[in-house]
């Protein structure tokens, strides 16, 4: 019987590249141009939304009595679903022209860890709450075409139940044939971090521009970001293993922290 080789599972949003701010804001505010819709979200406003896992779900956290009269939105349930996908799917193609752009590149150390990993025989995969193709957009933007072919992506409503739940980590654990003891995860969000730890997996945190000041307890190492020697150094922002990870964190200090109890 052949034994799994580890696995890097990346979430996407703030982790591959920091779409947040420089992508998926503007789509949502071009996208509420486009409809004629009453709403602009500051980064202020967008922060608070960043809490509700799933564009979907933070266009649907709009639709309160007040703002269903104002925007002349249906009133019933099935009607105000079928607006609200109508958005998302506008807004999925604005973001996805943005990626395609060039907007927003890979964050230091994403192309260079997935490279290692590939290099090493570790499996890649993406779980995020994001659509499908925003994802894949993103994936080959960040690490190129070639590296992105070898990821397996599990991304938007394959789950019921989207994060801090920890369903899409338990179907990526289930389709990839592994163990919590062969996965390590990469987050930038407490949402992000309580889904890894509750499907038991051990987690680094690579806080963003909206996630800097989350509360990040349970994670393995918390940094500023992977790294790039010499001009993208990592700093660290919490460290309960000790890892020595000099200005970049390695494949071999994932390999580390697989060593470690889970959490």
């Amino acid at each position: 019987m052949t034994t799994p080789m580890p696995a890097l599972i990346f979430d996407c949003d703030g982790v591959l590249a920091d779409t947040e701010r420089d992508g998926h804001l503007p789509a949502f505010n071009q996208t509420f141009e486009h409809f004629g819709l009453p709403v602009r979200w500051s980064e202020d406003d967008y922060a608070e939304k960043l809490k509700i896992g799933g564009g979907k779900e933070r266009l649907m956290s709009l639709l309160d009595a007040d703002f269903i009269v104002e925007a002349q939105l249906p009133v019933d349930p099935e009607g105000q679903a079928d607006t609200v996908a109508s958005w998302h799917k506008h807004k999925t193609g604005v973001y996805t022209g943005l990626v395609e752009a060039g907007v927003m590149s890979g964050r230091p150390g994403i192309a260079r860890i997935v490279a290692e990993a590939q290099e090493a025989g570790w499996a890649l995969a993406v779980a995020s709450t994001s659509h499908e193709l925003s994802v894949r957009a993103v994936l080959d933007h960040a690490v190129g075409s070639d590296l992105a072919s070898e990821f397996t992506v599990f991304a938007g409503d394959v789950v019921p139940k989207k994060k801090p739940a920890p369903d899409i980590y338990a179907l990526a654990l289930s389709e990839m044939g592994l163990s919590c003891d062969e996965v390590v995860v990469v987050e930038d969000s407490r949402n992000g971090l309580l889904a890894a730890l509750a499907a038991g997996l051990r987690t680094v945190v690579t806080v963003s521009s909206f996630t800097v000041d989350e509360d990040f307890a349970g994670a393995s190492l918390v940094v500023t970001s992977l790294g790039d020697e010499p001009e993208h150094s990592a700093a660290t922002i919490s460290n309960p293993l000790g890892i020595d990870i000099g200005s970049q964190v390695t494949l071999a200090n994932m390999s580390r922290i697989l060593e470690s109890p889970g959490p």
